[in-house]
């Protein structure tokens, strides 16, 4: 159960809220209509997370209205995915944004401070894989979690993977990240003992067919426990992986 409603609950339970003024918190209008958008107010109350920002496609102008709308609406920390640097630059002047290049995102307002049941870990295969990467460490940063990177640990040279053993034998969720053939994934899978999000990309030569080379290897995986998300969707890894890291709902 989310964890906000939780916390209201308990708050009539103690008298520390009337139950009028909760019925009125949960009546309030659950989206915002900006003709171009209808804001979700309530998606945090449904799943525990808040909704997030799909910056392409979408103009400078539309982007910070649904940011303010979020904002007003007592939304922390709004965190806008798949943004280029023009319309980061455009978008300097809203309070509190901070722009990652690397993962194409910016967060509004503060990060939490991790409260989940463990690490994430997120492991990439090559450097060039690190853009992905990013963007699947800050998403699970913004959820509340604690993320270890292990950057360039591809199968290429094994000594690198084995060098971390302990991260992974530890870690609660792991992301592992490759482009190629995808075989860090199987890996991984076959060293760790919790679950592995495997996110296949668009990195490799021709016949790598623009991460569909990695995305059918890691779907037919030997290894148990490993399940995948879209080619260059770091954003849906990071985000599973932050479910998975809080059982009992995400910030």
């Amino acid at each position: 159960m989310n964890r906000d409603l939780v916390q209201l609950l308990q708050q009539v339970r103690s008298g520390a809220v009337s139950v009028e003024d909760a019925a009125l918190q949960l009546k309030k209008e659950p989206f915002v209509d900006l003709d171009y958008a209808k804001v979700d107010l309530h998606r945090k109350v449904r799943q525990g997370a808040a909704e997030v920002i799909y910056g392409a496609g979408k103009t400078v102008e539309q982007i910070a209205g649904i940011v303010a709308a979020l904002r007003q609406n007592g939304q922390k920390t709004v965190l806008i995915t798949r943004l280029d640097e023009a319309k980061a630059d455009a978008l300097a002047d809203v309070p509190e944004l901070v722009y990652y290049p690397a993962a194409r995102i910016a967060v509004v307002g503060p990060i939490p401070a991790p409260d989940g049941a463990g690490k994430v870990v997120i492991a990439t295969g090559g450097t060039s894989d690190i853009p992905v990467a990013e963007e699947a460490a800050l998403t699970a940063q913004v959820m509340g979690n604690e993320v270890v990177r292990l950057y360039d640990v591809g199968v290429a040279g094994m000594h690198r993977l084995l060098h971390h053993v302990d991260e992974i034998m530890s870690a609660r969720a792991i992301v592992a990240v490759a482009g190629m053939e995808g075989a860090l994934a199987s890996v991984i899978g076959g060293l760790a003992d919790c679950p592995v999000i495997a996110v296949p990309t668009s990195v490799g030569y021709g016949a790598a067919f623009g991460g569909v080379t990695a995305l059918l290897s890691m779907l037919n995986s030997c290894a148990s426990g490993v399940s995948v998300v879209n080619i260059d969707n770091g954003f849906g890894a990071g985000y599973l992986a932050g479910m998975i890291n809080h059982p009992e709902g995400t910030k």
